[in-house]
């Protein structure tokens, strides 16, 4: 075998390679060696999303990188990186980098990994174990990662306290003044918890309950990494939490800049195997931030061991399409005070960035002698960013939460009240803020401040559906906040349903204009088909006991079945008459609608369906429907003896027409009737035919049904 090879401009060395890889994620492999010789990078986000699989989207999503691209790097910065796999890492190093050495187990994976990144000469690739590799290292790295490696390390080392070795031994090839930086996840991440498997093993809970001494690899809490640090006379330690975790990483925060209330909305999502959703996560998040316990329980860690680093907070916005793609830090200045700076993460993305200060000037402009400030905006060129001031206050978002938890719907609406107010300032003026929402305003006492204007345009839009965008939003990242009815707001400030549904659809285009038709991750976490298992026991606890009998609960299977935690409250209730229309936004890859009419044994009717305004009553949309856990008692009606009626609307007959986006339109008129009048009704239906006249089977059965297509009424004989 030769020693010394080169792929590209990369040089991959087999000095300590044993002939055997010891790692490998078995045939994907090959796929992958397949995709990066046949493929440029930009055409890998293509391939995620067709091929819809885990070790495709972990291996060659360029958000992997996220957790590496943050550090600021001297550009003459000599790197070394353990366990470099395929790559995902190494590109990223050797852009910011001088000379980037990597090490890997696997022939296989460094071979991706060097075709991946051919164009990058300032990469050597070493084959074999690192404990073999160790000693012809230099001594003068400025940086060392270990990224998803830490815990490995007895695999790597293979001796007693293997974790405090692989640290000295790492310690001797850092330069005075350099950094060792680890990724890892948290033993005790709140994910874990709630129903996510241990990373390594596949195992609920292994990691809590504590490792077996054989365990291929193993994971620490906060105060255990703590603990081997100080073993090795590392005192100098620095802990990000990056968010979900660090392998797809879109928030890092750190101990000088903790997430705030309501701020983690992303956390139920598991790419890598099915899981169970045993609480919701990000409402254990929020009483864990109140009560001073995040750190403790944050999925993954980032630790960086040496000096510390200016940058105490990072967002990135990079799933968008080029011209976009940015990443937003909070900074230490040298006053020691927060600055707020936005970078463009390509070429395309600066003047994106740089017009922020015009949208600046004209907001200013608009509001001067208004009630809304604006958060000011400096260009720097020579470090490539806009910068703006950190604004202290609360988000008006979380002000709003805390009159929902109270059930304080007057000051809610006084709240809503007061930024209709502030917003239709200079209505008229020809600059709009299009994402003026309720997070990105800062209030502080009486200043109400916009922090975040990125998406500002030279041109006016109504208040009022600025107004709808807000609503539309703060519901959408939060179940909770469906406890208020926007209904009454938008009547009082004249938006109809016909508008409603023109904003809708503007705001679908304009998402697709930011992504450029990429697909988000939890439209590719449904297309990879995880399944999200949430326990009987759970689904029938105190929460939803406590639920109105006649709430409605919405479901959508796109593949992977029903996901409670991803289920819709519609805005639409059941009025005076016990009916409601609802109409319901249904994407092309949908396989079935669940409608949940009550949370109690009722009789429904369904007065009229229709799919993309054809009715499905009279035959002209080919659906199928079905009531799971009920019986028809009419053509179109069906008693439901049970607490969890459910009607299903099945979408998979090739006759029917399917857009990308579709309406399915319901009309249901619900009556909720005693359990064991349903009873009475359910077993007498054997007894006679659909087709039999309602009047035959009141007969059979003793009761009464008044029954009409606008109303029907139940009502008890007496005995």
């Amino acid at each position: 075998m030769q020693e010394e090879i080169k792929i590209g401009e990369v040089t991959l060395n087999f000095k300590h390679y044993s002939g055997v890889d010891l790692y490998s994620d078995g045939a994907i492999e090959n796929d992958l060696l397949d995709i990066v010789k046949n493929h440029k990078k930009e055409e890998y986000q293509k391939i995620i999303e067709e091929r819809a699989n885990w070790p495709i989207l972990y291996h060659l999503s360029d958000q992997r990188a996220n957790i590496v691209e943050w550090i600021p790097m001297d550009p003459k910065a000599k790197v070394l990186e353990v366990g470099s796999g395929c790559g995902a890492i190494t590109g990223m190093l050797s852009s910011k980098a001088g000379e980037v050495v990597a090490c890997d187990l696997s022939r296989r994976r460094s071979e991706i990994n060097a075709t991946r990144n051919q164009e990058c000469s300032n990469v050597t690739i070493h084959v074999g174990n690192f404990r073999d590799i160790e000693p012809d290292l230099p001594n003068d790295f400025d940086y060392i990662f270990l990224i998803g490696v830490f815990e490995y390390g007895q695999g790597y080392i293979g001796t007693d306290n293997p974790y405090e070795k692989f640290l000295r031994m790492l310690s001797r090839h850092m330069k005075k003044g350099g950094r060792l930086v680890i990724a890892i996840e948290n033993r005790l991440g709140l994910k874990y918890f709630a129903g996510c498997a241990e990373d390594h093993l596949g195992t609920y809970f292994t990691g809590i309950e504590g490792y077996s001494p054989d365990s291929v690899a193993k994971t620490f809490t906060r105060n255990g990494l703590i603990n081997i640090f100080k073993k090795c006379g590392m005192n100098d330690y620095h802990f990000y939490y990056p968010y979900p975790d660090y392998k797809l990483m879109t928030l890092l925060h750190s101990d000088s800049y903790l997430p705030k209330f309501g701020e983690l909305q992303d956390n139920v999502r598991n790419f890598d195997r099915d899981r169970m959703v045993l609480f919701n996560e990000k409402h254990a998040y929020e009483d864990l931030i109140k009560d001073g316990m995040y750190q403790d329980f944050a999925n993954s860690f980032l630790v960086i061991l040496g000096p510390g680093v200016d940058t105490i907070y990072s967002k990135y916005s990079n799933d968008r399409v080029d011209e976009f793609k940015i990443r937003t830090d909070i900074a230490i200045d040298r006053a020691g005070r927060k600055i707020i700076k936005k970078y463009p993460l390509t070429e395309a993305a600066k003047e994106h960035v740089f017009g922020i200060r015009d949208a600046y000037l004209g907001l200013v402009e608009k509001f001067r002698g208004g009630d809304l400030e604006i958060n000011d905006c400096q260009l720097d060129e020579k470090e490539g960013c806009a910068i703006f001031s950190f604004v202290n206050g609360v988000p008006l978002s979380s002000l709003l939460d805390e009159y929902i938890d109270k059930d304080d719907f007057e000051g809610f609406n006084a709240l809503i009240n007061e930024y209709y107010r502030r917003i239709r300032y200079k209505e008229d003026y020809p600059v709009s803020d299009y994402d003026l929402i309720f997070s990105n305003i800062m209030v502080n006492g009486p200043i109400w401040t916009i922090i975040d204007y990125e998406w500002t345009y030279g041109k006016c839009i109504p208040a009022k559906e600025q107004m709808w965008r807000a609503l539309y939003c703060y519901r959408l990242e939060d179940r909770k906040r469906e406890r208020f009815d926007p209904k009454p707001i938008f009547n009082k400030i004249g938006i109809t349903e016909k508008e409603i549904q023109v904003l809708l659809d503007e705001e679908y285009a304009f998402q697709k204009y930011v992504t450029g038709n990429r697909k988000s991750m939890v439209e590719i976490w449904k297309e990879i088909g995880r399944k999200v298992i949430v326990p009987k026991e759970v689904t029938l606890g105190a929460q939803n006991a406590a639920r109105p009998a006649d709430l409605i609960q919405i479901y959508l299977d796109e593949g992977e079945g029903y996901s409670e935690d991803e289920s819709i409250f519609p805005e639409e209730q059941y009025d005076e008459k016990n009916t409601v229309n609802l109409d319901i936004r249904v994407d092309s890859n949908c396989k079935t609608v669940r409608i949940d009419p009550a949370f109690a044994s009722c009789v429904v009717t369904i007065v009229d369906a229709s799919w993309n305004g054809t009715s499905i009553s009279e035959g002209g949309a080919d659906i199928d429907i079905h009531p799971v856990n009920g019986q028809w008692i009419s053509d179109d009606s069906f008693v439901f003896n049970s607490d969890d009626p459910n009607i299903e609307f099945k979408l998979t007959s090739n006759k029917l027409s399917i857009q990308e986006r579709n309406h399915l339109k319901v009309s249901l008129l619900t009556t909720l009737i005693p359990r064991n009048a349903a009873d009475a009704i359910a077993n007498s239906i054997p007894e006679v035919t659909v087709a039999e006249p309602k009047e035959n089977i009141i007969k059979k059965i003793g009761k009464k049904i008044i029954s009409k297509r606008e109303e029907l009424y139940y009502k008890d004989d007496e005995e």
